[in-house]
């Protein structure tokens, strides 16, 4: 996998894209006029690793208390970025951008009038006077956010693309891709490039097809903004874990990804832990220890549960290595050659310790093999917390 190349944009005290890790981040659900409750929600995010929060500013006043929230979070010691959410009106827009680190804006509904299902009939001409009201209404919004230092993300929702963009392109991946570069386009010719970009779906299908053609619309057009993944209303549960992983680990796969947010129907702290797996598991950024273990069958020469418990518990305390745990030699050091240290068993009562691909204790007595094993992690000096590739 070769990591999409994009360029760094700048939000508050982190870096999205380039050479940054893919960032984590998640979304307050109390009222943004609750100033406690949104404090104590971005405290939460923050401490369980999230490295954004965004948080909805319906109206002026919401965007107003941004402020206040903002100064309350800072005077707790926390420095994570303030994302300001906005739908329908451009001019709370206007005044987010002056107090928050990054503001969303939707194409879908930020100059296009709400969405009404209606099928409607231009001209070129008409459509391109549309086209002018956007860089009309877009330029003075990215004035204030230059002025500001405050990021951009234009982002796309499926669920919400405007009644003028549904009667061209009907409800198809062109047309999420149309209603995003248009406002691509004239943050390119106003020189103003500290934008992210998304396009969510909750059909992880629309989703991923989407974002793989708006990569190649951006490409066309030498575009090279850094991208935001999500599966919007993905559920709780297993069930929103399950469609995340599909649509964001299939981009992740791809290369392409440079900030996720896995949408959770549950406390928004819930989202951290799984994106962070998530990103583990498609190997763009490993924050601790990974365990490799095969399913057991009659081949199996220990209680195979029991032990992955126990090794698990004696490792828990190291950071960005691999662990193979094998239930006998035919599942050894094959299966796991992307492992950094191997558990095999090798006779009844009796395991094989592994350094990569090489046996380097042969036989021992299970009893002792834990600890054999933590020994030798410890002797390559592979047992420090500050050994993750955080890339």
């Amino acid at each position: 996998m070769k990591r999409r190349k994009t360029q760094e944009v700048r939000v508050g005290t982190i870096g999205i894209g380039g050479d940054n890790p893919v960032r984590v981040q998640s979304m307050c659900t109390t009222s943004t006029m609750d100033t406690e409750g949104c404090v104590r929600q971005i405290l939460a995010i923050a401490a369980a690793g999230g490295e954004l929060v965004r948080l909805t500013t319906q109206g002026v006043r919401e965007a107003e208390n941004m402020r206040v929230i903002r100064e309350r979070v800072r005077a707790a010691g926390c420095t994570v970025p303030l994302v300001a959410d906005v739908h329908f009106n451009p001019a709370v827009a206007d005044v987010a951008a002056r107090y928050c680190e990054k503001v969303r804006i939707n194409p879908g509904n930020y100059v296009d009038a709400a969405r009404q299902f209606k099928q409607l009939e231009y001209t070129d001409e008409e459509y391109a006077a549309e086209l002018r009201k956007i860089e009309e209404r877009l330029i003075p919004f990215l004035n204030i956010c230059r002025e500001h230092g405050t990021a951009v993300r234009i982002g796309v929702n499926h669920g919400s693309l405007s009644d003028r963009i549904m009667s061209r392109y009907g409800d198809t991946p062109a047309g999420i891709v149309e209603s995003c570069m248009e406002f691509l386009r004239v943050c390119v010719r106003e020189h103003f490039m500290n934008v992210v970009v998304s396009i969510k779906a909750s059909n992880t299908v629309v989703m991923v097809e989407s974002v793989r053609l708006l990569c190649q619309a951006m490409d066309a057009e030498g575009m090279t903004f850094p991208l935001h993944l999500g599966v919007t209303e993905a559920g709780e549960g297993e069930d929103g874990r399950l469609k995340s992983a599909v649509g964001i680990g299939a981009l992740l796969i791809d290369g392409i990804g440079d900030t996720i947010r896995v949408s959770l129907s549950e406390p928004p702290e819930n989202e951290i832990p799984v994106a962070y797996n998530l990103l583990q598991a498609a190997r763009v950024r490993q924050t601790k220890t990974e365990y490799i273990s095969c399913p057991g069958c009659g081949r199996t020469l220990y209680d195979l549960p029991a032990t992955i418990q126990h090794i698990k518990a004696a490792t828990s305390h190291l950071t960005g290595l691999k662990i193979g745990i094998m239930g006998c030699i035919v599942n050894g050091p094959g299966e796991m050659a992307d492992a950094d240290y191997g558990y095999v068993g090798a006779a009844r009562g009796k395991v094989s310790l592994y350094r990569g691909k090489e046996c380097v204790e042969k036989n021992i007595p299970e009893e002792e093999a834990t600890n054999r094993l933590l020994s030798i992690i410890e002797e390559d000096g592979r047992g420090r917390a500050n050994d993750a590739n955080d890339k």
